[in-house]
């Protein structure tokens, strides 16, 4: 039986090195991060005993513009995560670890020159993060990224040559929880100097959870037991961006926004119950500096970053990007009278989806495997 599977891969510019991959993205499930499993194929013209084969993963964080970098000045940092000598195969890792189901069918294809490696990220390893250029900035975008990285050298600190070198992009995601959090809902209250009375604005979400392109229904309540007047209504979606190697590090991006004088002016003694709906999207801030997007593979155009989840809020990672989303609600009540505001946190993300990497499917008394592919890069292996 003959069985086609579709695997990620990248060879050196002398075609004397290939890595094989069966995904590019890897899940954080806060307990452990899944494991890079994949073979290197190497050219036994091309080894000998002086020249030996390295594999990295290489973690980069770029925190500054790449044409602000003058005079020696330098805004990325990158920290090696995993080095590991793949070829001689050093005899302790010679037996140890079990192969994947991957491994074993592309060893059996690509014969005794494939050698398989399997890299772990550490657990406080940060998400792939890209904070989105401006149109007219070049160079690479900031953000936090990670290269797989396979080169022959004479030694682990050799100068790397770029047409022995294979570098593939891969990411670091988080997928949301499959069980929803406590309903968001606050209530916040104002009082003003010489007049009696508060005025109240409740504002509760329909739920904490909620996947890239659901709406948002924002309920907001407004009771007015003051002598002033609310003129209108505000809601928005601000997007937090912590870069945590910065002290104040902290930046805000209104992601989409409703304003609304329906059911205004809200005078004294009245009350106001509506619902806003707001549905934040990429489409209409891809001109937008500074957004913060998923980690960006070649070729894509990208979304929305999810948020960050963090097994406790003191676990962060220098390198890190923490990403979170608020709803907040204004209340203007003119020049004098000020304005009142709510914020509620809720978490945006993309739901797992079902695993179809080494599924067998049914087609025409045929056995196959379907694997998500990269078109650039795509290979077809039968096994």
């Amino acid at each position: 039986m003959v069985v086609n599977f579709k695997v990620f891969k990248k060879c050196s510019p002398n075609a004397k090195l290939a890595v094989y991959l069966g995904k590019r993205d890897f899940i954080d499930y806060l307990s452990g991060v899944e494991p890079i499993d994949g073979v290197a194929l190497l050219d036994q013209s091309y080894i000998n005993t002086e020249r030996k084969v390295w594999i990295q993963l290489i973690c980069s964080f770029r925190y500054g513009r790449e044409e602000d970098e003058i005079m020696g000045l330098n805004f990325q940092k990158e920290l090696y995560l995993v080095s590991e000598q793949l070829y001689p195969v050093p005899a302790k890792s010679a037996s140890s670890g079990s192969l994947t189901r991957l491994q074993e069918r592309l060893l059996r294809k690509l014969g005794p020159n494939a050698v398989p490696f399997t890299l772990r990220f550490p657990q406080t390893a940060p998400a792939s993060v890209t904070l989105q250029p401006g149109p007219e900035e070049a160079g690479e975008p900031c953000g936090v990224s990670y290269t797989l990285k396979v080169y022959a050298g004479e030694s682990e600190t050799d100068i790397t040559h770029k047409r022995s070198t294979v570098c593939m992009g891969i990411r670091k995601i988080q997928y949301a929880p499959t069980k929803q959090g406590r309903q968001p809902r606050t209530l916040v209250r104002k009082d003003f100097l010489l007049s009696p009375g508060e005025l109240e604005l409740e504002v509760t979400l329909d739920k904490q959870l909620y996947h890239h392109g659901e709406r948002i229904a924002v309920n907001v309540c407004v009771r007015n037991n003051s002598n002033k007047v609310v003129k209108k209504v505000k809601a928005l979606v601000q997007q937090g961006i912590d870069v945590v190697i910065f002290q104040n590090g902290q930046f805000r991006t209104v992601i989409d926004a409703v304003e609304t004088q329906d059911g205004c002016p809200i005078n004294p003694g009245s009350t106001l119950q509506k619902v806003l709906y707001l549905n934040p999207q990429i489409e209409g801030n891809r001109q937008r500096r500074g957004v913060a997007l998923d980690g960006l593979l070649k070729g894509e155009a990208g979304e929305l970053a999810s948020s960050t989840l963090l097994t406790s809020p003191d676990v962060r990672d220098t390198f890190g990007i923490v990403v979170s989303y608020a709803v907040k609600v204004k209340l203007y009540l003119g020049a004098l009278g000020g304005e009142l505001a709510a914020e509620l946190p809720f978490i945006l993300m993309r739901p797992k989806p079902s695993d179809t990497r080494l599924k067998l499917v049914a087609h025409d008394g045929k056995a196959l495997v379907d694997v998500p592919v990269e078109p650039s890069e795509k290979e077809n292996v039968a096994c």
